[in-house]
């Protein structure tokens, strides 16, 4: 496998002189992996590397991650669409990460044509945009465009991760996100966090996640579930029998201390593959550990990680104690507190097989083909802190 990099080089690359030293050492005939985080991009400069992108037929990562810090918002929607639209027949492209990049609502039209043109990628990863409801729905729509075009060829279609968190995303795209969930229906793995979704938009994203049965790791922690969310992922939970990682930390499954309906689901045996249960800082108290401690060695009896920290359970709960000594005894984790997660050593629980981790890239390949601007700011105060961060970017390059 051909796998070029620059990523976390720090380089400024204006010009096509710039880059033209980097581009000498790209054969790219055989190129399967470009990593370019960590650098920051211009327009000539992306023009001369969609160049070589465009002759790598065999391309199946596009790591563009973090590639615009100091760029002006002028400059931004220019580079991504060359270096995007290079990608658009690459066949063999299985990834493409443009997370950390400050695109905000305004600069996710030139990723259109891409998202509807290639139908080949199956891990998209866009991470800490800045994309606000207006940008969210601009590439949810996008992604549901995809889906219905294969549908119309008879074709299923190929995206199996997305990676869509720290997007400020709220209720106002959720629908749409839905209806894109529902159009592929192939979705392994949606991870979501932070993106200030409120139970509107939760409940209709659950009936969108709904179409996906092979859905094997779910993460929308730090959303608002409340009452109405919750209960309409608890009814959706038996759809993904493969569902093993399950993150609703800091997600207000319960506002009083009642036993929220998922943790009834899960320990009725509504998820017979979990493994991994995160649900910190829920307001769960006693009565919830009651259902888990029962369900722990029958329903939930695969279960080998529980996060429980900053709920209302005292350290010396009964049910906590009985909890603990039951995943202690079958070699898994019930973590209560932040000092006992920082005592890990670092070696973190592997994910379950069913899903690899998609921040491996070459893992996943092998596996399947066997890896801002603030939209609400004005052009000229964004210009400004991008101008910013540029110079502090460079001063620690």
């Amino acid at each position: 496998m051909s796998v070029y990099s620059l990523h976390g080089r720090g380089l400024k690359l204006d010009t096509r002189a710039d880059v033209e030293p980097y581009l000498r050492e790209i054969n790219s005939e055989v190129l399967e992996e470009i990593h370019l985080g960590g650098n920051t991009i211009g327009v000539e400069a992306a023009q001369a590397l969609a160049e070589v992108l465009q002759r790598a037929s065999k391309l199946r990562v596009a790591d563009f991650a973090d590639i615009f810090t100091g760029r002006l918002i002028s400059e931004i929607p220019q580079a991504i669409s060359a270096l995007c639209d290079a990608l658009v027949d690459k066949q063999h492209l299985v990834e493409i990460d443009l997370s950390d990049n400050a695109f905000g609502g305004r600069v996710v039209d030139p990723l259109v044509p891409f998202l509807t043109g290639n139908r080949s990628f199956q891990i998209f990863k866009l991470n800490n945009n800045g994309l606000g409801p207006a940008g969210g729905t601009v590439i949810a729509n996008a992604l549901r465009a995809s889906a219905e075009a294969s549908a119309k060829e008879g074709k299923k279609s190929n995206l199996r991760v997305l990676v869509c968190g720290r997007n400020r995303l709220e209720d106002g795209s959720a629908k749409e996100w839905a209806a894109a969930f529902k159009a592929h229906g192939t979705l392994e793995e949606v991870r979501m966090p932070q993106n200030g979704i409120r139970m509107d938009g939760i409940a209709a994203l659950a009936g969108g996640l709904i179409a996906n049965p092979s859905l094997a790791h779910l993460d929308l922690q730090d959303n608002t579930f409340s009452q109405s969310g919750e209960r309409a992922f608890a009814a959706a939970l038996a759809s993904w029998p493969k569902l093993h990682t399950l993150n609703f930390s800091d997600c207000v499954l319960s506002d009083e201390g009642e036993i929220p309906t998922t943790i009834t689901a899960l320990a009725s045996g509504s998820s017979p593959a979990l493994r991994h249960l995160l649900i910190q800082n829920n307001n769960l108290d006693s009565k919830t550990l009651a259902v888990l401690s029962e369900a722990i060695g029958t329903h939930l009896k695969g279960v080998t990680r529980i996060e429980f920290q900053a709920n209302d359970v005292e350290e010396d709960d009964e049910e906590m104690q009985a909890l603990m000594d039951s995943m202690t005894a079958r070699g898994g984790r019930f973590l209560f507190d932040d000092e006992e997660e920082e005592e890990e050593t670092g070696v973190e629980d592997e994910e379950p097989e069913a899903v690899p981790l998609v921040s491996s890239a070459a893992a996943e390949i092998e596996r399947v083909l066997g890896p801002g601007a603030r939209a609400s700011a004005g052009d000229a105060e964004a210009d400004e802190l991008a101008k910013m961060l540029g110079k502090v970017s460079l001063n620690n390059a």
